[in-house]
């Protein structure tokens, strides 16, 4: 695991966290980045036919267990923002209607601004490397 990966949480500390980021989701304070460098997120949701409905309800889901790991931005002005990766593991129906076991992997954002939280989640993807959870 990359020594820029912060494990060094409670369960109270991420079901906390946990709870902030589904009541964003929930109050719809949150997006999921679907920009030109967000392509996998692009393809995931076109590959297993997510609905708005569908991608919500993967994200009201996860659970303190599927936490991994949290990690400083690093992109340029950035640096004070804390990232959080889960990785759900569900059942999804690909696009040929093949029912599938997928590790998600997700990493949120926590936006604080004037008017309270959103979420921006940068990540929402297959896996497509090693991960260590924190509570398995």
């Amino acid at each position: 695991m990359s020594q820029h990966y912060n494990q060094n949480y409670t369960k109270e500390q991420i079901e906390a966290i946990l709870l902030t980021i589904q009541d964003c989701v929930r109050r719809n304070r949150f997006i999921i980045s679907k920009n030109e460098n967000r392509r996998e997120n692009i393809d995931f949701i076109n590959n297993y036919n997510l609905s708005s409905a569908k991608q919500k309800d993967i994200l009201l889901k996860i659970e303190p267990e599927d936490f991994c790991h949290s990690l400083q931005n690093t992109n340029l002005g950035f640096e004070h923002e804390t990232l959080y990766v889960f990785c759900p593991q569900m059942n999804l129906f690909n696009f040929d209607g093949e029912e599938e076991f997928v590790d998600i992997y997700t990493k949120f954002n926590i936006i604080e601004y004037d008017a309270g939280k959103r979420v921006i989640a940068i990540s929402f993807h297959k896996r497509n490397k090693p991960l260590d959870y924190l509570f398995r």
